[in-house]
């Protein structure tokens, strides 16, 4: 049973639910945002972590744009911070999850990749989490890196689904790429294994987390159309080369739990279903936000 949950980078969208899920199952939280605590602080880490503490380092430059735009700033947050962190939880005698991303692998692949196959980041944003991956381990090897993948909360959130469900209530049309293949993962299910693996029970330092299957963005959001009862053909499919953005992503970045479930995590429930169950909560405020 965790004690004391603390939560770096609670301002976003997985830190936020984190909390949440933390108050539902009556467990003490410590949600700091970024201008509570600043990770490239290894000063102001210190002060925020105790013994017993599971820490979750949701903390990063995640906006894949800007991170290619920035590299010095995406390193010193998703790098040097992560290892701030670590160093602070190995000193403290705290356990530590720190998340990653699906965006470590070169998308060459055609199947989903498991831990083991190998790391090949195309931009900034991948390289510097696999960056903060190896220094995690490096300062505290007994921590716990989870890659995700695709996470969205679907309700009120600035999440790919939760714009998408936006728009579904409008009358407009929309583009998806049709050419890049994840893993779109529920954020309560993230949630879930985090708790899980907090528990102590799973040993393996790196672990996937998704939910189980693959699609691409273009049937992500037909599919959020369809449950919403919106007509699927408003989503219009276009390349990534058409989209235009600066950053590269990976063609294919699907993730495997196969080793996460061998090492004891629950087995993931498909990503259609999970979809479904976020869908059917309500929007905060009860009203659509503008479409982003």
């Amino acid at each position: 049973m965790v004690a004391r949950i603390v939560i770096t980078g609670a301002g976003g969208q997985v830190g936020t639910f984190l909390a949440g899920e933390a108050a539902r199952r009556g467990v003490e939280a410590s949600a700091l945002t970024h201008r509570q605590c600043d990770i490239t602080d290894s000063d102001a880490v210190e002060r925020f972590i105790a013994a017993s503490d599971l820490v979750v380092n949701c903390a990063a430059i995640a906006n894949v744009d800007a991170a290619e735009a920035d590299p010095d700033t995406a390193y010193a947050v998703n790098a040097t911070g992560a290892e701030n962190v670590a160093h602070a939880c190995a000193r403290a005698g705290a356990q530590l999850i720190h998340l990653s991303t699906d965006y470590v692998f070169s998308g060459q692949q055609r199947h989903p990749y498991d831990v083991g196959d190998e790391a090949a980041p195309l931009g900034v944003y991948g390289r510097s989490k696999l960056a903060g991956e190896v220094a995690v381990l490096a300062a505290m090897p007994d921590a716990h890196v989870v890659r995700t993948s695709w996470v969205y909360t679907g309700a009120g959130g600035t999440d790919f689904v939760a714009g998408i469900r936006r728009l579904a209530g409008t009358d407009e049309t929309a583009d998806a790429v049709d050419d890049q293949v994840g893993s779109p993962t529920y954020v309560k299910d993230l949630a879930d294994a985090v708790f899980e693996i907090g528990e102590g029970r799973i040993r393996e330092p790196v672990l996937h987390v998704a939910n189980e299957g693959a699609c691409t963005r273009l049937e992500l959001a037909r599919a959020v159309f369809t449950e919403l009862g919106a007509d699927p053909q408003r989503i219009r499919p276009v390349s990534t080369a058409q989209a235009g953005r600066p950053a590269p992503r990976p063609a294919y970045s699907a993730l495997s739990m196969g080793l996460s479930v061998r090492a004891g995590l629950t087995p993931p429930r498909p990503w259609r279903a999970a979809l479904a169950e976020a869908l059917a909560q309500p929007v905060p405020g009860g009203q659509l936000p503008s479409t982003p």
